[in-house]
C-alpha cells in the first residue's frame, strides 16, 4: 500500500459515484487512492520465488517500488466505467471520418474470431496441429485476391501502412533481381496521407505528381516525371477527393513502359468491392486495409491487419511463409523461394484476420458489391444535400466520400472548418477529417459508409447546414463535451501529457498543471 499523495484530498473532493456531466473533471486514480483500499483477488499460495536481478540487470531496476493508487474494486470499476462513457465509437453514433473509413463492425465477426478452436491455438502450434486455421488463412488470402484480381498474397502486415511499406519492399526486390536501380517513386497529391513516409522508409524518393481541374491526376504531368529512375507509381483509387480516376489504363501503360510498377493504396477498397478489381486495372502490387473494409475494428492503436496482393510475377517475392494445401490434401508452411523475409512476427494479426474471414463469408459476392453500391450512394446524396451551404470544390459524382469546403463562409463569417468540426461535436456526430486533402482549402472530407442509415444521414446533413447557416458560437465549440475549446498554441508550447504521481507540490509543472488543466489536453 501507498502513503497518500501530499496535498491531494481523496476522490478529488468529490463524490466518486457521482455522474460526470458537462465539465466535470474525472479524479485521477491517485485522486481516489486511500491507504489501505484494494480490491478483490485470489491468493497465490505455492508459487516458486525468484530474484527480479537475475532476470533484469540491476540499473533497469527501480530503487523504490513504483506508487500505485489504493482503491477499491468500486470505485476503480466506477472510474473507468465513467472514462468510457466520455469517449465517442463507431458503436454509439455516426464517425463520418474521410479517408479512414470507420463504419460499424458486425457482432458476428466479433463472435466468429472468439471461438474457442481460433483463440485457444498458440502461434507456434505445429501446422499438423493447426490444420483449421491453415486452412482460414489459406481461403483468406485466395478471396482477397479474388476481390483484388491478384494472383497470391501474404497476410503478415498488421496494418496499412505496415502493407505500404510491404509493397514497396516487394518492388525494390523484384527491380533489384532485374538489375535496376530505382530511385523514385510517384505520388499523387491527392494521395493517402501515409504514402510518403512508405516511400522514405522504402528507401526511395517521392515525386509527387498534380491534380487536373477534375480532381484526378494529371496525365501530361505523370508523363513528363516518367523516366528510368522511376520504380513505380503509388495510387490511391478512389483518391482522398472520392473520385474514382478516370486515366488509370492509361497510366497503367505509361508506368508499364519505362519499366515502372503500380501500386495500389487499398485505403478506399471499400468503394468499389465487387464492382471492379485493381488487378484488372493493371495494377502489380495491391494492400487492403482490413480494418477499414472487412469488419476488423478500427483505432485505438489496433489491432489491424494490411494484407498485400500481388501479380503472379511478384510472387515469388512475397514475405512468408505462406499456407499451402499441399497434394495430400494436408495444409503446410510454405517459404517463396525469392522472399523478402518475414514483416511481422509470426502470421500477422490472426484474430483480426478471422474477422474479416467471417465478414467475407456472410456477406458473399453480391454482399460485398452491395457494401459498395450503398457506400456510393450514401455519399452522394450528402454531396447533394449540402451542395447548398457548402463549396463542392469537385461537384460530380463521387465514390464513397466527399470533400466540401468552408472557403465562402469562413469569407463571410469567418466560420473555418476546423470551427464546423468541433461544432459538429455538440450535434452528437463525431468530426469529420479537416483540411485534407491539402490541394482544397478549408477542406472538410465526410465519409458516411453504407453502414448509416437514412435517418442517421438526415441528421448529419441538418446538422451541418445548422452550423453553416448559424457560424455564431462555433468559434468557442465545443462546449458541452467533457473536454472543451482549448489554446491551441498554449497547448502546443505548454503541453503536459502526463500524469505527475509525485506529490503535486513537489514540482512546478504539476502545480501548473492543476491550475491549467485544459493544458493536458
Amino acid at each position: 500500500m501507498t502513503a497518500p499523495l501530499a496535498g491531494v484530498p481523496a476522490a478529488g473532493g468529490r463524490a466518486t459515484s457521482a455522474p460526470l456531466m458537462g465539465r466535470d473533471e474525472e479524479p485521477t486514480l491517485f485522486e481516489l487512492s486511500s491507504p489501505g483500499r484494494s480490491a478483490w483477488s485470489f491468493r497465490t499460495t505455492n508459487l516458486p520465488e525468484w530474484d527480479a536481478a537475475e532476470l533484469v540487470p540491476a540499473e533497469h531496476l527501480r530503487s523504490e517500488p513504483a506508487p500505485i493508487a489504493d482503491a477499491s474494486e468500486r470505485d476503480l470499476v466506477a472510474h473507468f466505467t465513467r472514462l468510457t462513457h466520455r469517449q465517442y465509437s463507431v458503436d454509439l453514433g455516426a464517425y463520418p471520418l474521410g479517408s479512414c473509413t470507420m463504419k460499424y463492425n458486425p457482432k458476428l465477426c466479433d463472435d466468429a474470431a472468439s471461438l474457442p478452436g481460433l483463440t485457444g491455438a498458440h502461434p507456434a502450434t505445429p501446422a499438423h496441429l493447426a490444420q483449421g486455421w491453415l486452412e482460414l488463412l489459406a481461403d483468406l488470402a485466395d478471396r482477397l485476391c479474388r476481390i483484388t484480381g491478384m494472383h497470391d498474397a501474404t497476410l503478415q502486415p498488421p496494418a496499412g501502412a505496415a502493407g505500404e511499406l510491404t509493397g514497396l519492399l516487394l518492388m525494390r526486390a523484384w527491380h533489384a533481381e532485374a538489375g535496376r536501380q530505382r530511385t523514385k517513386v510517384i505520388i499523387p497529391d491527392s494521395a493517402h496521407g501515409t504514402n510518403p513516409a512508405s516511400v522514405t522508409l522504402g528507401g526511395y524518393q517521392t515525386v509527387t505528381v498534380p491534380s487536373d481541374d477534375r480532381g484526378c491526376v494529371d496525365l501530361a504531368a505523370l508523363r513528363e516525371r516518367l523516366d528510368e529512375d522511376v520504380a513505380g507509381i503509388m495510387l490511391t483509387n478512389p483518391n482522398t477527393l472520392g473520385l474514382f480516376e478516370e486515366d488509370i489504363a492509361e497510366m497503367a501503360t505509361a508506368v508499364h513502359e519505362v519499366g515502372g510498377l503500380l501500386y495500389y493504396d487499398g485505403a478506399n477498397l471499400n468503394a468499389i468491392l465487387g464492382v471492379t478489381r485493381p488487378g484488372d486495372m493493371g495494377f502489380d502490387i495491391v494492400h487492403m486495409n482490413l480494418h477499414k473494409t472487412f469488419a476488423v475494428p478500427h483505432g485505438g492503436g489496433g489491432p489491424g491487419a494490411g494484407p498485400v496482393a500481388v501479380s503472379e510475377r511478384l510472387a515469388p517475392y512475397l514475405p512468408g511463409p505462406l499456407p499451402e494445401r499441399g497434394e495430400d490434401g494436408e495444409y503446410r508452411w510454405r517459404m517463396p523461394e525469392r522472399s523478402i523475409g518475414r514483416v511481422h512476427s509470426w502470421h500477422g494479426n490472426a484474430l483480426a484476420l478471422a474477422r474479416a474471414y467471417s465478414y467475407i463469408l456472410a456477406n458473399g459476392a453480391d454482399g460485398l458489391r452491395r457494401v459498395a453500391e450503398v457506400a456510393v450512394l450514401n455519399a452522394n446524396w450528402l454531396r447533394h444535400r449540402l451542395r447548398a451551404s457548402y463549396d463542392v470544390p469537385f461537384d460530380r459524382p463521387n465514390m464513397h466520400e466527399l470533400v466540401v469546403s468552408t472557403t465562402s463562409l469562413k469569407k463571410a463569417s469567418g466560420l473555418r472548418a476546423l470551427d464546423v468540426a468541433k461544432r459538429l461535436l455538440e450535434e452528437g456526430f463525431h468530426a469529420p477529417t479537416v483540411y485534407f486533402p491539402l490541394i482544397v482549402d478549408e477542406a472538410l472530407m465526410i465519409e458516411p459508409t453504407e453502414t448509416e442509415s437514412p435517418q442517421t444521414l438526415e441528421a448529419l446533413a441538418q446538422a451541418l447546414e445548422r452550423i453553416g447557416a448559424s457560424p455564431e458560437g462555433a468559434k468557442e465549440a465545443p462546449r458541452t463535451t467533457p473536454v472543451g475549446r482549448v489554446d491551441e498554441a498554449r497547448a502546443a508550447r505548454r503541453l503536459i501529457p502526463t500524469w505527475d504521481a509525485r506529490p503535486l507540490a513537489a514540482t512546478d509543472a504539476a502545480a501548473e498543471h492543476m491550475q491549467a488543466p485544459s493544458a493536458r489536453y
